[in-house]
């Protein structure tokens, strides 16, 4: 929100009669603690009140809602060596998107405001701990049972569906949307009328009919001429980093991601793949100018990281370009196993899975990753590896090896990656495959046997037929088939 827009805010707000559960005025910093409980209880308050939002205002008398200032500066205050907004962020459950903006409603009256979204599915809580307000006094949630089950039983509106930006007219949604992009790419004729285009995205669930018509968070991700215009989502925007070397410590460029999804996404790919460095040596496979990742791959693993981050949660879309590496993560934990991406398919984010296939921005369901594993192969570069941790999924895939590079974990994950390629394309792996996947000569057939050997030992993969005595005709499938 701009400066206009948090005094408009301000305004509307000590109109309300009171301090509610969902509101909160103060004049002075407390303690970073009473900021917790309050992020908490106030996100709990909208919940049971059925508010998008709830609100911590420093500046404002809590008994007469004067507008007066507050000393207090949200944004730059400290809790020990730690900036207050980062230690509340660590210790306030479930993560929430809450914002923190400062500003001068006058000359001589500083305003700090927390606008905190309302708990979903689950109370809010800090320091593991729930909280209410009762009137002006704030409680520990779990002394009101009936409020708690309120909460828990709240129907969750999903988060495309939610609203991003409200009261606008028709002419409205072409300014903020590229509506032109949209039947572009689905190969639809552009409706004769601007009502056509209103009704074909009331269709889609992309604007829906509110305080005149609202532009859906799946809208606006997707088609946002600038996802600037829409603060609930800006911060979905994809991030690109090129780092000199092999770790973080200089960046040689940066990119930010200023369109929606749909309308960038081929940019964003194309600029990904300028910044991949070629390939000295592709082994026997392909000429030695080639890109060092396959395109295709890198194409698939960002609609991936697009379509199953966790919208709900902070974070955004990143891809981190190192000089042996590339780095392609989203917030959010996977609804399935790592070990199962190839085979299982379960979307976070369905409508927007939808879409981005219809216009051919990704594959169909559960398609995508044996493409990746297949050019990844193909390109004969170390598997890929999935990592899951601090609520964030990270897929990297690595630059040429040497199999004599390659350390026993690379080998087995090498190994079961190919295992489960050629399972869902209904064949067997096998010494002979496996060494083809390799490069490995026909008459150093033990160094694959090697490899499955310990793959057998680690439990990624098991034999198809347990009771043949043939070490020559053998044949493997990943452990869960």
């Amino acid at each position: 929100m701009n400066k206009k827009q948090l005094i408009e805010l301000l305004n509307e707000l000590v109109k309300e009669l009171h301090e509610s559960e969902w509101i909160e005025f103060k004049l002075n910093f407390h303690s970073p603690e009473e900021i917790g409980e309050q992020i908490s209880a106030l996100a709990n308050g909208a919940c049971i009140q059925n508010k998008p939002f709830g609100y911590l205002i420093f500046g404002v008398e809590d008994q007469t809602q004067l507008i007066k200032g507050t000393a207090f500066k949200a944004k730059s205050h400290k809790k020990g060596n730690e900036d207050l907004e980062h230690w509340l962020v660590t210790r306030i459950n479930p993560k929430i998107d809450f914002k923190v903006y400062e500003f001068d409603y006058d000359t001589d009256k500083h305003i700090s405001i927390y606008v905190i979204p309302t708990a979903k599915n689950q109370p809010v809580m800090f320091l593991h701990q729930a909280y209410i307000r009762i009137g002006s006094i704030t409680r520990k949630l779990n002394d009101f049972p009936e409020k708690q089950a309120k909460i828990w039983k709240k129907e969750t509106v999903l988060f495309e569906k939610e609203i991003a930006k409200d009261n606008l007219t028709s002419a409205d949604i072409t300014k903020y949307l590229s509506t032109e992009t949209y039947f572009d790419l689905l190969k639809l004729p552009y409706p004769s009328t601007q009502q056509g285009v209103i009704d074909k995205f009331l269709e889609e669930g992309i604007v829906v009919k509110n305080t005149g018509y609202a532009i859906t968070k799946l809208g606006a991700l997707l088609f946002a001429k600038n996802l600037k215009d829409f603060e609930s989502i800006e911060r979905k925007s994809v991030r690109v980093i090129v780092y000199k070397g092999k770790n973080k410590v200089e960046t040689e460029r940066e990119q930010l991601g200023a369109k929606g999804y749909a309308i960038g996404f081929e940019g964003l790919v194309d600029w990904i793949n300028s910044q991949l460095p070629a390939n000295e040596e592709i082994g026997k496979a392909l000429r030695k100018d080639t890109r060092m990742y396959p395109e295709i791959a890198i194409r698939e693993l960002v609609a991936n990281a697009l379509i199953h981050q966790d919208l709900t949660v902070k974070g955004f879309p990143m891809v981190e370009i190192f000089t042996d590496r590339i780095e392609i993560s989203n917030s959010g934990i996977p609804l399935v196993t790592p070990d199962r991406f190839i085979d299982a398919y379960v979307s976070r984010n369905e409508k927007l899975a939808d879409l981005m296939r219809r216009i051919g921005f990704c594959e169909e369901k559960g398609s995508g990753l044996d493409k990746v594993i297949f050019f990844n192969e193909l390109y004969q570069l170390p598997a890929i590896n999935v990592i899951v941790a601090e609520n964030q999924t990270r897929v990297t895939m690595y630059g040429y090896k040497t199999l004599n590079s390659l350390d026993k974990k690379e080998k087995i994950r090498a190994c079961y990656q190919h295992a489960c390629l050629k399972y869902v394309s209904n064949e067997k792996m096998t010494n002979q495959s496996l060494r083809e996947r390799f490069k490995i000569e026909d008459h150093n057939y033990s160094i694959a046997s090697r490899i499955i050997k310990d793959a057998l030992l680690d439990g990624a993969i098991k034999e198809d037929d347990p009771d043949s005595k043939s070490r020559k005709y053998a044949s493997y499938l990943p452990f869960w088939a």
